[in-house]
């Protein structure tokens, strides 16, 4: 029961990441290296950790404004 459940998680982090993606995207954002950390893939049953990465000073800004 373990295995599907693992599956589940990566399947719902995933299309987070995609929805994260996309309304960034909306805000005229993009951060290059936003996915999944490979780290918390390699456990035996995942529990997937999102990576937002590293982001110029200026998208940090852009991400702030959006923020507030």
């Amino acid at each position: 029961m373990e295995a599907p459940h693992s599956a589940l998680c990566v399947e719902e982090a995933e299309d987070t990441v995609k929805e994260l993606r996309a309304a960034l995207a909306e805000a005229g954002i993009t951060l290059p290296s936003l996915g999944l950390d490979p780290v918390s893939l390699a456990r035996e049953a995942p529990c997937p950790l999102v990576e937002s990465g590293r982001c110029s000073v200026e998208t940090a800004r852009r991400l702030t404004a959006v923020l507030r």
